[in-house]
């Protein structure tokens, strides 16, 4: 099945779905906005919000915490402009990570404010960050991430965000700053791939508009996306594993191996 990233002003904020081995529930959508303003608001403020991260203001726990860093998730979707026609978007996902001093285990969290993510859309996002962990061989014990989405009134749904969303918290796990000119989006199989999404060529053009210099797309397709151009002076790479994902965003292993051991930065006091 293929995901796509989808938005609908009634209150609901839809990602494309590919099947998760644990969860049955299988899902196909694509963005649906019924108000032009409101998608030229999503446009305006993901633009003046994506940057790369920076340490913020106290939140619960951080007082207590060894890191605190906050950063924005780009995303790309599809949407409806005033005429119908089917458009990209570039959005984002509000993350903050702390480095606890405990190690009580891995807690995820997912705002309920200003907009909300669906139960499906939380587990989505859950297990990608594991199948991540698995591959990179990183303990998350001592971790806290806090997802929010900054859209008041809008619920999220699915999963096509969900191999951005991982690979960004292994980024900040590991002090490795993702590329702010590329972004990615597919889902994380369960044996490590980037799994297909639709709706690949519109999401493309918007992010040439919102001048980023390479997107990142699954290997394998969606038939139904059929031939399309890249446009000018823009990279697109299809990627096969997270593996490769990452090395694209970071320039750095997943995988880092000091000796025979895995380096699992940041994860001790």
């Amino acid at each position: 099945m293929v995901g796509f990233l989808t938005l609908s002003y009634k209150r609901s904020l839809r990602f494309g779905l590919d099947s998760l081995t644990p969860f049955p529930l299988r899902v196909s959508s694509s963005w649906i906005l019924t108000s032009f303003s409101l998608f030229n608001c999503l446009v305006i403020f993901s633009a003046l919000s994506l940057s790369c991260p920076s340490y913020s203001e106290a939140a619960p726990g951080a007082d207590l915490a060894l890191r605190h860093i906050r950063t924005a998730i780009p995303i790309l979707g599809t949407t409806m402009n005033e005429e119908a026609e089917p458009i990209g978007i570039v959005a984002e996902i509000q993350l903050e990570f702390l480095q606890r001093r405990d190690h009580d285990g891995l807690d995820v969290q997912f705002q309920s404010t200003p907009g909300k993510f669906s139960p499906y859309a939380q587990q989505s996002v859950i297990q990608a960050l594991y199948r991540v962990l698995e591959v990179a061989a990183l303990n998350p014990d001592s971790w806290t991430v806090r997802f929010q989405l900054p859209y008041p009134g809008v619920t999220l749904y699915g999963e096509s965000l969900s191999a951005m969303a991982a690979l960004t918290i292994v980024s900040l796990a590991k002090n490795e700053p993702v590329d702010e000119e590329t972004v990615l989006t597919g889902t994380v199989t369960a044996d490590g791939h980037v799994g297909t999404v639709g709706g690949v060529p519109l999401k493309i053009l918007a992010a040439h508009e919102q001048h980023f210099r390479r997107v990142l797309i699954p290997e394998e397709p969606d038939v139904a996306d059929g031939d399309w151009e890249t446009p000018f002076l823009m990279e697109v790479r299809p990627v096969s594993s997270i593996s490769k994902a990452y090395l694209a965003l970071t320039n750095r292993p997943l995988r880092t191996i000091i000796g025979k051991h895995s380096l699992t930065a940041g994860l001790t006091p």
